[in-house]
């Protein structure tokens, strides 16, 4: 299964992005509002810097505080983004996703941000797949 599949079956919100300049704090209330658990940083939405997670600000909180949520995003993101493209395997990107450990994976074409996928997208893809799999199987061993 291609990273397109999974893209195609999420609901069309777009990918939200927050500028570098915002706060922790505002972030973290984007992540709480929209139920996702990190969001692209980028200056026009359109092409991704980096990237900040609910593990990003909770890692930062222990170690310094609450005085972390007035920092800015630019200050806490990941900059050095793994990314993917739409027509690479989910289970490459699955792989990549594992033993980078992290859960969001920014889809990029030419540069530009054009989706966003996490690794429950992606286990959630394959355990449809594989539900497909099985009932066609059953269906040959009982002659449907």
């Amino acid at each position: 299964m291609q990273v397109q599949q999974i893209l195609k079956d999420k609901s069309d919100d777009g990918v939200v992005t927050v500028t570098p300049g915002s706060s922790v704090g505002d972030a973290a209330q984007v992540l709480a509002e929209r139920r996702i658990g990190g969001v692209v940083i980028s200056d026009d939405g359109q092409k991704p810097l980096g990237i900040l997670s609910e593990r990003d600000i909770v890692r930062a909180l222990a170690a310094q505080g609450t005085n972390v949520l007035s920092l800015t995003c630019e200050d806490l993101m990941t900059r050095k983004l793994q990314v993917c493209t739409r027509d690479e395997d989910t289970n490459v990107v699955l792989a990549r996703m594992t033993e980078g450990r992290f859960r969001h994976m920014p889809v990029v074409e030419d540069g530009m941000l054009v989706g966003i996928i996490s690794i429950g997208d992606v286990v959630k893809a394959q355990i449809a797949e594989l539900a497909m799999e099985k009932d066609a199987l059953q269906g040959m061993i009982m002659g449907f």
